[in-house]
């Protein structure tokens, strides 16, 4: 199995995987979408009562949505996660109370009129855990309201709830196997202009491909070139992969992670395996 970079970003890669099939394919997907563990906000503490503001005004601790909505707002909020840090809570030494090791803390103060933005967050402790994507708009206060929450993160997966989902947008599809008959072809270039992704381009008075990896199987060029000239066929050993990350992990985190849970799955696989053929 080969593995060819086309496109990697902090939130988005775009794999060629060679010498594989579908089911890999698939399991990947899956793998990167339920298995990979994030950061995500799972309690919310609201104040009740009167909040005051540094001159001793009265503020009503309270926003035109219901406290759950706020709450699953905030759920949303991509958590900066670092893997070789945090560790799930249930796991975590501190028998699952609490810990630096496997939650963050965050504290939210805003006095309307204004609107309260993921940025508002502030992490209680380390600065280095402030939410990066502060421009998400959480709920708007209008005069003498306030909202005053205390918010907690931990480690959880996309099986349990999709705010612990890493990687969205996950899908593959088929490499194009595409073959070029030179000897029918007229040397039009009909075929280039009614490519809609520009896969094919004209070359030394020849037709050529020349973006493969772009072709998503519409078969526009087939069908206005005469038969035979172009053949388009998927080819299910060489798959296109590709995902998007809401930036609580890079896309390479999320893709070496992945990866790692599938090699120890199938490492549990073969051990269980093996522990059959000793009690025969």
């Amino acid at each position: 199995m080969k593995i060819d970079i086309v496109e990697m970003t902090p939130t988005k890669a775009q794999l060629i995987i060679s010498d594989t099939n579908p089911s890999f394919a698939n399991a990947l997907r899956r793998t990167v979408i339920a298995d990979v563990p994030k950061m995500a906000i799972d309690n919310v503490e609201f104040h009740l009562g009167p909040i005051m503001d540094e001159g001793g005004v009265a503020f009503e601790s309270v926003s035109p949505l219901f406290d759950e909505i706020v709450a699953h707002r905030l759920s949303l909020v991509p958590i900066p996660t670092d893997l070789d840090v945090f560790s799930f809570r249930s796991k975590c030494s501190c028998n699952g109370e609490g810990c630096p090791s496997c939650t963050i803390m965050y504290s939210l103060n805003k006095k309307g009129p204004c609107t309260v933005y993921s940025g508002d967050l502030e992490p209680i402790g380390n600065e280095k855990l402030r939410v990066k994507d502060d421009l998400i708009p959480i709920v708007k206060l209008a005069d003498d309201q306030a909202l005053l929450v205390y918010a907690t993160a931990e480690l959880g997966t996309g099986k349990q709830h999709s705010k612990w989902q890493a990687a969205i947008a996950a899908g593959y599809r088929y490499f194009a196997k595409i073959e070029l008959n030179s000897a029918k072809c007229d040397l039009g270039e009909s075929c280039v202009k009614n490519c809609p992704k520009g896969v094919l381009a004209k070359e030394d008075k020849k037709i050529v491909v020349k973006h493969p990896e772009k072709c998503n199987l519409c078969n526009s060029c087939v069908d206005i070139c005469d038969a035979g000239v172009i053949k388009i066929t998927p080819d299910p050993s060489r798959i296109m992969f590709r995902f998007e990350t809401d930036g609580a992990l890079t896309a390479k985190d999320v893709l070496l992670r992945a990866l790692k849970i599938l090699e120890e799955k199938s490492d549990g696989v073969r051990e269980a395996v093996s522990g059959l053929d000793e009690k025969d």
